[in-house]
């Protein structure tokens, strides 16, 4: 399965929506279909999982890379992990870095304070 992305932009927050797997097929452009997306003026990005069944290293690597992207007065999260990919992140060490909310209401509930 390949990956897809749809995007949302409200209130200075660039929501980029995920649909399938992140993996080193696709992570490249993964990262660079995000990258070309984001402009300077968005103040937070968030990187919805909730379709989302499954992240390599690779994968993990890129939202590394835009987490780096959105540090000082950006805010940069994650929402939506379901479990499979939550694991990743937990056993990865990712959710002590990367700030994860259960849901895309949450995370720009959150962000938007």
């Amino acid at each position: 399965m390949s990956l897809n992305i749809t995007w949302e932009f409200q209130d200075n927050i660039r929501t980029s929506i995920l649909h399938g797997r992140i993996d080193s097929r696709n992570a490249s452009l993964f990262h660079k279909t995000v990258e070309t997306e984001l402009k300077d003026q968005d103040q937070a990005l968030i990187l919805d999982f909730t379709r989302v069944d499954y992240i390599s290293s690779a994968g993990l690597r890129v939202v590394l890379q835009l987490a780096k992207l959105y540090r000082g007065d950006r805010k940069f999260a994650v929402c939506g992990l379901v479990p499979t990919v939550k694991e990743i992140f937990e056993i990865s060490g990712f959710n002590q870095i990367i700030q994860i909310y259960d849901s895309l209401d949450n995370a720009k509930e959150e962000i938007a304070q």
